[in-house]
């Protein structure tokens, strides 16, 4: 079996197709929304491909983009304990990245479900 996973993403975690399928029967209380701007040396360095499957492995809905000022710009969506996992480990990105700060903020859910990048705004 090849590994399709860009050489940037951690390979000692799971590619995103081994990922744990959503959780069924969330109350609409337990999930939540938020949107993140993270900054650093966060471009350049696979940070949005290795985003992008950290948020398929948690079953996460939303979305990920470069910014032109260097940073980039997420919104998740999901059970609240896989939005919270997955915003801690944006505190430290792929091996290349160097993250200097993950802000997050209460968003409204993404258009549809399934998680994809976005083009640079």
């Amino acid at each position: 079996m090849t590994d399709d996973r860009s050489p940037d993403e951690d390979m000692s975690a799971p590619a995103a197709r081994d990922a744990p399928a959503p959780v069924a029967g969330t109350a609409p209380g337990d999930r939540v929304t938020m949107a993140l701007a993270i900054t650093g040396r966060v471009q350049g360095v696979g940070y949005r491909w290795w985003f992008e499957g950290q948020a398929r492995r948690y079953g996460l809905d939303g979305w990920v983009r470069n910014r032109r000022d260097g940073s980039v710009e997420a919104l998740i969506s999901g059970p609240r304990a896989a939005v919270q996992t997955v915003i801690r480990r944006a505190q430290d990105g792929p091996p290349a990245a160097r993250v200097e700060a993950v802000r997050s903020s209460p968003a409204e859910a993404p258009d549809g479900p399934g998680f994809r990048r976005k083009p640079t705004v």
